[in-house]
């Protein structure tokens, strides 16, 4: 599955250009993307093509990737933008982000 089979390739690309700069902000791009009108499911079926390595949760490696799970052309995240978006998602501690993590995240 690729991201684009959930969600609009136009707003994708119109939300990688917002945040071209060293300013991502999780909330307004999952947002931008149309990810905050998804379903659960769905919400869940994206967080599995971000969950690289499948092994359930997203790391820190990953997320500094993530833009680039969206289109292969998303830039990398900056380590300040990573670190801010596991500390915005990770409420449990525990250094990586889980699927109930990732859920309350889009939906705030």
């Amino acid at each position: 599955m690729v991201m684009t089979d959930l969600l609009k390739a136009e707003e994708i690309k119109k939300a990688l250009d917002a945040f071209a700069a060293e300013t991502f902000d999780p909330r307004k791009f999952f947002e931008m993307v149309g990810m905050r009108a998804m379903s659960a499911e769905n919400v869940k079926k994206v967080f599995q093509v971000l969950d690289v390595d499948g092994s359930g949760f997203i790391e820190e490696e990953e997320l500094k990737f993530v833009l680039k799970g969206f289109a292969k052309d998303g830039r990398d995240l900056t380590d300040a933008e990573t670190k801010a978006f596991l500390k915005a998602a990770d409420k449990d501690g525990d250094g990586k982000i889980g699927i109930d993590e990732f859920e309350a995240l889009v939906h705030e």
